[in-house]
């Protein structure tokens, strides 16, 4: 180590060094796969089950189970990594092993690793095991989103909603891109389905159009029907023992459907007038489709009690073999257009996420229920089908690649991240305008308590928007297995701060955000305050032991680094020197090892202010590194400053003021206060003793040391 322009830093010689490693552990580490063979895979699938041969092209386990005198596929087994490689927030894939059955449904789901931090001694690794569990019993032929905690108790549907975990929103958008996805990537492979519309984006053409009536269309083919009658009713139920339950003769329709697809001008247009249809292309969203349904038959697949905007329980549109999810519009349905049969009616939406392609052949089903027995019924499903097709004219078909997962996240975060970009704009001029409101001491001491508030409890608490030094393990993490920084984009206000701190680092330095940005570093400047009615006294260290202390971070920052470039779990436990999981992610809700830790920091602050910042913080010392990049040196200094005039370098709790009056940037918090102190006429000494001889002096930039 040697001194700097402002303090020490790490030394020219072992900054090479550490480069030279980093990069050569970087193109010797493999790249990300699957760890299990037939052995691990066994573990997970026991007997009576089997676990069948590998498949030759693609790393997947067919496991058998023995029905009838004879073995059949109970599932297909994989594990993401090998089909998903996507980075979590340790900077590497979660590596989840699932088990999907030949009819797309999920027969188990299990974490065979990870390395997200909020679950690696922070909630534990039981929350991620009992979120996986979730999966088991849905269907990869269904979208499934990640609600919040308790989603399904609050009333969101289990077919395609999993309850999300608190304090990890993040990593389980990232859990379960990965579970779709490969998923996904498998069943095509494997089950055959859901392959028409992958890499497409297809939309109505505008200008083919025309004017039909119902009847032209029928005999066109655009408008369908679906008709069951008491007949076909009858002997699809007599194979479960049901006697016939429909009224009327054996060939009259006991359900009667017409539907349509009504995005495409020529139909829509024809079948609800110019209006209408304007209405309903405004409403739909980009890439959504709108498919129209009419009853006309004593069968209401409806209901009376169905809820306008719910999804039909009797109605499903699929399309190569994958259930799309369709759901109701809840718009006026009334005014259809003449020869349409009268009767209640519904206008599905199907959004662009589902991947639904209307030039491509589709069907639509209702399901009919009836009941087995009186004491205890047991209800009896049967499925009638009709086909849809449109031909490829009527529309517009491009590739493209399908959205990226990470924008659901910043679309549901949009408040927070728009009250964090208005703070920050709000802080900007504050800190450039020295001569402002920095220069009022009672008014500045407000205004940054004020916001010091906002940064602990919405910055951190509310928001979890804590940076940290699992950020670059993560990054290095990423660089060595995969190349891929993508878990970045599933934190939007993270990473919304790390933009704007390494801009402030050219600009201000490492002070930015340790002194404003930091939610535990607020934290402990309001525990800081019960310093003085404690009576406590700081402890003044010894300058030559102060600036010992002072290394200690670095040396930490490098060791976490160089295990996490080593692939080493070592880099995960070093950065529990972070007391950020435990005190802000976590709320202290945690063991009590780190509780004990976190509040034990807090209380030493009382007795040396910010002793943790100033000595352990390994995310401070990469801060202070990289802030040695900064353009400017910006505070004011005058030319008695250190000499004779000492008073901001013992009004400087963070100690970043040298004997010489000079500024050490790389520990300086940006608190202002010398920048208060020169700038007031009433405590700058030389200004008190140049205003009683009658001078008037003005504070010059002084070059860093």
């Amino acid at each position: 180590m040697t001194a700097g322009r402002n303090g020490l830093h790490p030394t020219p010689w072992l900054r090479r060094f550490l480069a030279g490693l980093v990069m050569a552990l970087l193109a010797s580490l493999p790249a990300v796969a699957g760890q299990l063979d037939r052995a691990g895979m066994e573990k997970y699938f026991p007997a009576p089950l089997v676990v069948g041969e590998r498949d030759e092209a693609l790393p997947v386990w067919p496991i058998l189970k023995q029905a009838a005198g004879s073995y059949e596929v109970f599932a297909y087994a994989f594990e993401s990594v090998d089909f998903a490689p996507i980075p979590g927030f340790g900077g590497t894939p979660p590596d989840l092993l699932v088990a999907l059955g030949p009819d797309g449904a999920f027969r188990d789901v299990k974490v065979v690793s990870h390395h997200e931090p909020v679950f690696l001694e922070g909630l534990g690794s039981e929350p991620l095991f009992a979120f996986v569990e979730q999966y088991v019993g849905m269907s990869a032929r269904r979208p499934i989103r990640v609600g919040r905690p308790n989603a399904r108790g609050s009333g969101a549907s289990p077919q395609n909603t999993v309850d999300g975990i608190s304090m990890a929103t993040a990593s389980t958008r990232v859990i379960n891109e990965s579970i779709l996805a490969a998923s996904l990537a498998v069943a095509r492979a494997k089950l055959g389905f859901g392959a028409t519309h992958a890499g497409l984006t297809v939309g109505a053409r505008p200008d083919a159009d025309e004017s039909l009536t119902v009847s032209e269309l029928s005999a066109r083919g655009w408008v369908r029907r679906l008709t069951v009658t008491n007949r076909q009713a009858d002997e699809a139920f007599r194979e479960a023992g049901l006697t016939a339950a429909g009224d009327g003769p054996p060939e009259a329709p006991l359900t009667d459907l017409t539907f349509a697809y009504l995005n495409a001008p020529a139909i829509g247009r024809s079948l609800l007038g110019l209006e209408r249809f304007g209405a309903l292309m405004r409403e739909l969203g980009p890439g959504d489709h709108a498919v129209m349904v009419v009853s006309h038959g004593p069968e209401n697949p409806l209901g009376e009690d169905f809820v306008l905007g719910s999804i039909p329980e009797r109605l499903t549109v699929t399309q190569g073999g994958l259930a799309v999810n369709a759901r109701d519009m809840a718009i006026e349905r009334r005014g259809g257009a003449p020869g349409l049969p009268d009767g209640p009616w519904t206008i599905l939406r199907i959004t662009g996420a589902a991947g639904f392609d209307p030039s491509a052949p589709w069907t639509l089903t209702e399901r009919i229920v009836r009941e087995r027995g009186q004491i205890f019924p047991e209800k009896i499903a049967r499925d009638f089908s009709a086909d849809y097709a449109l031909p490829a004219r009527l529309f517009i078909r491009e590739a493209a690649e399908a959205g990226p997962s990470w924008t659901d996240p910043w679309r549901a975060r949009g408040p927070e991240l728009g009250v964090i970009a208005l703070a920050l704009a709000g802080l900007v001029p504050v800190l450039v305008r020295q001569t402002g409101l920095v220069a009022d001491r009672r008014r500045f001491s407000v205004f940054r308590l004020a916001f010091l508030a906002f940064t602990l409890v919405f910055v951190g608490w509310y928001a979890q928007a804590q940076l940290s030094i699992v950020t670059l393990i993560g990054l290095v993490r990423a660089a060595t297995v995969i190349h891929d920084l993508a878990f970045l984009l599933y934190d939007p206000p993270s990473l919304l701060l790390w933009g704007f701190v390494l801009v402030s680092l050219v600009i201000w330095g490492r002070g930015t955000f340790c002194g404003w940005l930091c939610p535990f570093g607020a934290l402990q400047e309001f525990v800081a305050l019960l310093a003085k009615p404690l009576r406590i006294r700081q402890v003044a260290v010894p300058p030559r032991l102060d600036r010992w202390l002072r290394q200690v971070k670095y040396g930490l920052l490098a060791g976490i680094l160089v295990a996490a470039a080593a692939g080493s779990p070592l880099a995960d436990s070093l950065a529990e020197a972070e007391p950020f999981k435990t005190a802000i992610t976590l709320y202290f809700v945690r063991a009590w090892p780190f509780v004990a830790y976190a509040v034990g920091l807090l209380i030493l602050n009382l007795f040396v202010y910010k002793g943790f910042c100033r000595y352990l913080c390994p995310l401070g010392a990469s801060l202070a590194v990289l802030g040695r990049l900064r353009l400017l040196d910006w505070i004011p200094r005058r030319a008695e400053c250190g000499s004779p005039c000492q008073l901001c370098k013992v009004r400087c709790r963070y100690g970043a003021i040298r004997p010489t009056g000079r500024i050490d940037y790389p520990e300086c918090f940006q608190c202002m206060d010398c920048v208060t102190i020169i700038h007031d006429p009433g405590q700058c000494v030389p200004q008190v003793v140049a205003r009683r001889r009658g001078k008037r002096i003005l504070p010059q930039p002084v070059a860093a040391e």
